[in-house]
């Protein structure tokens, strides 16, 4: 089969690389990703399929491995068959209705926002500002502030563009004409809205490998 069948491109979310829903059993995130590598090595070398990154979402998955602590050998694959692409942010046009949905997004959550941030006010008006029976160093009003910035969070980020890097990876795919591969629900929403393609990342894998199961064995190129 003609790998003109396969020829795509995508850019890819850090969610990708650092979901559990990639691992198999007793898989570390270092083999899981090392595999997940070698997946989208052999597709580029034998179909034709391209991967990329913005530098952001680079620069943001290399500090999150650095934190987990993986060899070196990610790395090296990671920048060997992951094409790293500024997006073009001058050249490239966006229909105004993506920019008047952000707006009103924002607006709705700022709203949120503020409530949740008066409920809390209130409840720690009526706080006590002694330590909590089952936490000695954390006192009524810690707890109602502990509460505040999970739902703030939950009212202001969740389900929305809130990083340049998710800007960058949505700007990249619509540049490129690829599709997006992440677990993360805001961008998927936002796919949508930029007329993107997506796929999830538990589910790039598997992709990945039924479109190589096409190859003959015989033409195959490994990287080995």
């Amino acid at each position: 089969m003609s790998t003109e069948t396969f020829k795509q491109r995508f850019v890819l979310d850090t969610s990708l690389f650092v979901t559990e829903e990639i691992r198999r059993a007793d898989e570390s995130l270092e083999e899981a990703v090392l595999r997940l590598l070698d997946l989208i090595a052999h597709a580029r070398l034998n179909l034709d399929i391209s991967c990329y990154v913005p530098p952001t979402i680079h620069d943001e998955l290399t500090t999150m491995l650095e934190a987990r602590g993986v060899d070196e050998e990610v790395y090296a694959k990671l920048n060997t068959w992951v094409v790293r692409k500024h997006p073009d942010r001058y050249g490239l046009e966006i229909p105004a209705n993506v920019v008047y949905s952000f707006v009103d997004e924002m607006s709705d959550r700022v709203d949120r926002g503020l409530r949740v941030s008066e409920e809390a006010v209130r409840r720690a008006e009526r706080a006590s500002d002694e330590p909590l029976e089952d936490h000695e160093h954390k006192t009524e009003v810690d707890a109602v502030i502990s509460d505040l910035r999970d739902k703030y969070r939950g009212a202001m980020r969740t389900g929305v563009l809130d990083s340049r890097e998710d800007f960058d990876l949505l700007i990249l795919a619509r540049e490129l004409d690829a599709g997006v591969v992440t677990e993360d629900r805001g961008i998927i929403d936002w796919t949508e809205d930029f007329g993107l393609r997506y796929i999830r990342g538990r589910e790039f894998p598997d992709l990945l490998e039924q479109y190589l199961a096409t190859v003959d064995p015989e033409e195959k190129r490994t990287i080995d």
